[in-house]
């Protein structure tokens, strides 16, 4: 742990900000959830571009923003994962509990990243750097590697928690000027996501450090850029980024739930969580207010208490206070936290720490930021409270080589982790473009041939004759063109399992809808059938457009 940063002291020093900064955390989990070694290079994609990625690989020259295709190339043998924020939150649980039990009072700016008050820990361990070292050694023995970084704002102690720096108090401006202006956009914990436009606009504008940048009046930057700017400028400038006027939320806006009966369960504990947020997010919106620093508070049957504070660069949404929630409860009812309750959770409460006022969020023409989207949520939640959890499903993208396969359904709400990785290879995969309807159930059809025939299919995978006809449900339509068959032989060494036969894709001619009078009767318009089977039986998989 070094110091860094050079000046004198201001007079009252403010309050000095520590930061615990995991590096690639989302890699270190990835690995740490698939048993790889340390030295294994692993990289996180996200809509097949790298976000995270480990020492092993940066060396190999793999960096965040290639696609996943080059980084392969530069890397062969890279690890390559997907991007789960639910993976990173329950890891995370463990480093923040240790961080906790030496220096109450964490804030989880992002699994990977939390922020407290450094007066607490520096007084008790005798000085800053006493403190930093032992927290970095109280992280070390929960199997993690970490870097503490202190300064007097927040952003300049995330900045300096990378470098592993502790800057002098009044010295945050002096030790952010010289960095590149990129450093502002760097972390998303701490940063909007529009500060990536920002930054590139300031380097076209000829503001490469971040110290040319505070070098611009407020006023200039208040009337010529967006709020985020505003932020983004108190930073540069070793400002608080949020202005003093930040008020504590009344006591009214509390909302506490009941459990009965108590909660083991951690989806019992998110649907609770999702039906709690909403009822949060609908008083936040009748005060006119909009919650940056949520508690969530939690006590069992046996009087034990869990409590965790998040901040956040932005208003919470109620997405966001549901899954702060389920990460909390995941990890504490599971045990690995450290310390798993006796009993189930009777009472859990979310307390918002800090509020800003709802101007400051973005509203739309016809009402407030994704009012639509709030009611679909509440109606949802009402019916699975009705219903079940499983009455309300959505599909996620999974593996597998048929269509059916490449789609798992899980209650809303509940974490979104595929029964299968799409992102293994799966030799015999069902090429794209997908179809556009799979049938809950196989429809069953007939091919036929031109004389009536049913068309088989022999081992070395060859027709008995073309296909002519399709039938379906008694009509008959007729084949315009056909490509196969290609077999289909899976999990061979599982009898119990295995499945064999062939697939084949037909276009047939189907009969239109009457469009009323003047309208092509009759008329026969293409349509792409995926058919699975063999041996005179086959099946719709998937209907094309």
């Amino acid at each position: 742990m070094s110091r860094g940063g050079a000046g004198v002291p201001e007079a009252g020093g403010g309050t000095r900000t520590l930061a615990v900064w995991c590096p690639d955390w989302p890699a270190v989990t990835a690995a740490v959830l698939a048993g790889l070694p340390a030295d294994r290079p692993v990289a996180v994609v996200s809509a097949n571009r790298v976000v995270a990625c480990t020492a092993g690989a940066r060396a190999d020259g793999v960096r965040r923003g290639l696609r996943r295709r080059e980084a392969q190339a530069r890397c062969p043998e890279l690890y390559v994962a997907q991007a789960d924020v639910d993976r990173d939150a329950r890891l995370f649980e463990p480093v923040v509990a240790a961080v906790d039990s030496l220096a109450p009072g964490v804030e989880v700016l992002r699994p990977g990243l939390l922020v407290l008050a450094a007066r607490g820990p520096s007084g008790y361990f005798g000085s800053e750097q006493a403190a930093a070292e032992r927290l970095v050694d109280e992280v070390a023995a929960a199997g993690v590697e970490c870097q503490v970084g202190v300064a007097d704002t927040l952003s300049a102690a995330v900045v300096a928690a990378r470098r592993g720096l502790l800057v002098q108090p009044g010295a945050s401006a002096a030790f952010l000027a010289p960095l590149a202006v990129a450093e502002l956009a760097q972390e998303p914990g701490t940063s909007a996501p529009e500060r990536a436009e920002l930054v590139d606009l300031l380097r076209r504008l000829g503001l490469r450090t971040i110290g040319d940048f505070a070098a611009l009046s407020p006023t200039d930057v208040g009337s010529r850029f967006g709020a985020d700017a505003v932020l983004a400028h108190r930073s540069a400038r070793g400002l608080p980024e949020r202005p003093p006027s930040a008020r504590r939320a009344p006591p009214e806006l509390v909302v506490e739930l009941r459990c009965d009966p108590p909660v083991e369960r951690v989806d019992a504990a998110a649907f609770a969580a999702r039906s709690l947020a909403l009822d949060l997010h609908a008083r936040l919106a009748a005060a006119g207010v909009a919650c940056t620093r949520l508690a969530v508070h939690a006590r069992t049957g046996n009087g034990e208490e869990h409590a965790r504070t998040w901040r956040c660069a932005e208003p919470l949404t109620p997405e966001g206070t549901a899954d702060r929630v389920r990460w909390q409860l995941d990890g504490w009812l599971t045990g690995r936290s450290g310390s798993r309750p006796t009993a189930g959770v009777v009472v859990l409460r979310l307390e918002p720490v800090e509020v800003v006022s709802a101007g400051a969020l973005q509203l739309g023409l016809w009402g407030g930021v994704g009012e639509g989207d709030d009611r679909a949520r509440r109606a949802l939640v009402r019916v699975q409270g009705l219903l079940g959890g499983d009455a309300v499903q959505v599909g996620v993208r999974s593996g597998g080589r048929g269509p059916a396969e490449q789609v798992t359904l899980l209650p809303w709400g509940d974490e979104r982790v595929p029964v299968l990785d799409p992102a293994a290879p799966w030799p015999g995969r069902v090429p794209a473009p997908a179809p556009a309807t799979v049938p809950v159930e196989p429809v069953e059809v007939q091919l036929l041939d031109a004389a009536g025939v049913a068309v088989a299919v022999s081992d070395r995978g060859e027709v008995s004759a073309p296909p002519a006809t399709v039938v379906r449900a008694g009509r008959g339509s007729p084949v315009l063109a056909w490509a196969g068959p290609w077999p289909v032989d899976e999990r061979w060494w599982d009898p119990a399992v295995a499945q064999q036969g062939f697939r084949a894709q037909v276009v047939v001619g189907a009969r239109a809808p009457d469009a009323g009078r003047g309208s092509d009767v009759g008329r026969e318009h293409e349509q792409g059938l995926l058919l699975r089977g063999g041996a005179g039986c086959w099946h719709v998989e998937g209907v094309y457009d």
